[in-house]
């Protein structure tokens, strides 16, 4: 075990991650061993069907108070799966699942979508999503991310 202890990355406890399939190249993460799943911050959460599956589009502002950054995505829902907030309160969220960009590695994740407006992040990395993948040292952030893009460079998928 000490060896492959040896050959994880480490990372902070925020780093700046990418969600390729949702077209956001960029997003701010607290990592956060004390949380189960992840959580994406999402607006305006709507389901459909297409092509005979569930969907949910949503809106995401991928920087924290910036509202003139919108991504307006979609994905295929997963399941609807009940989960305590920090606040202790249950709560019934969407969840998909999509590949995360991390540190030079690519993986699939699970994601919850919910407000996180009165959050200081837009999204929480849970542990996990980042089980048996990496080391999170709690003193240092941005150690596998570089530190942020120009939100006026930032270009969404279309």
């Amino acid at each position: 075990m000490v060896n492959q202890k040896q050959q994880l990355l480490i990372i902070g406890w925020r780093e700046r991650i990418a969600l390729p399939e949702l077209g956001i190249e960029e997003i701010k993460v607290k990592i956060d061993t004390g949380a189960r799943s992840s959580a994406l911050h999402a607006l305006d959460i709507e389901m459909f069907t297409e092509a005979q599956k569930q969907m949910v589009r949503f809106k995401v502002h991928p920087y924290q108070r910036d509202t003139n950054q919108t991504i307006i995505t979609q994905a295929e829902l997963s399941e609807h799966r009940k989960v305590r907030s920090s606040t202790g309160h249950d709560q019934l969220r969407p969840v998909i699942k999509t590949m995360v960009q991390l540190g030079g590695q690519q993986w699939p994740i699970e994601l919850t979508l919910t407000n996180r407006d009165v959050m200081g992040f837009r999204m929480l990395l849970g542990r996990q999503a980042i089980r048996g993948r990496f080391m999170v040292d709690s003193r240092k952030s941005f150690l596998a991310s570089r530190r942020g893009k120009d939100p006026k460079k930032y270009k969404p998928k279309k």
